[in-house]
């Protein structure tokens, strides 16, 4: 039975913008997976047998090498590990890089969540850093109130903007930053 999706949220790896993870005979997935089993991450034995066994510790749903590939981690019936207290009811997608991003990275991104909003339309899409708490109570997120920066961008401007890339997030626009 599928799990109830309330939120799809977006991430960054916070590596090197322009900079593929995958190479040397692993993928993008398989370096974050080294990576969060050395922070303690792990699956469910039952999960990871039926779906992506090479990843024992990857908390992402999917990930988005620079070239533009899109990786599966977890299975969508499975809880990620991406965002603590929201882990039970959302999708993570994380994003190779930081804060700029390659054009066909921002592609596979609007071609998943297209995909994720026909599956689960009234699904919030958000980035990490949105769920940080409101520590004033004004009813907004305020970067002074960010526990991570991450996607690095505003997931609320990019989704306004027609899911277009931002300019100023994309390696070789606009004041984008390799």
């Amino acid at each position: 039975m599928l799990r109830s999706i309330e939120q799809i949220v977006i991430h960054c790896s916070a590596s090197l913008n322009g900079r593929s993870l995958g190479g040397g005979g692993q993928s993008a997935a398989e370096v974050m997976d080294a990576w969060h089993s050395r922070r303690g991450f792990m699956r469910r034995a039952a999960a990871c047998r039926a779906f992506n066994p090479r990843l024992p510790a990857l908390g992402y749903h999917w990930v988005i090498d620079c070239g533009g590939v899109l990786e599966s981690g977890r299975s969508i019936d499975e809880p990620g590990a991406h965002v603590a207290g929201h882990n039970a009811h959302s999708i993570g997608i994380c994003l190779v890089g930081t804060d700029a991003f390659t054009a066909s990275q921002w592609a596979a991104l609007a071609s998943q969540i297209r995909y994720l909003q026909r599956r689960f339309p009234t699904a919030h899409i958000v980035g990490h850093r949105d769920l940080s708490p409101d520590l004033n109570g004004d009813g907004n997120i305020s970067p002074n109130e960010y526990r991570k920066t991450c996607p690095g961008f505003s997931v609320a401007a990019w989704l306004a903007g027609g899911m277009q890339p931002l300019p100023r997030h994309l390696i070789g626009g606009v004041n984008a930053a390799l």
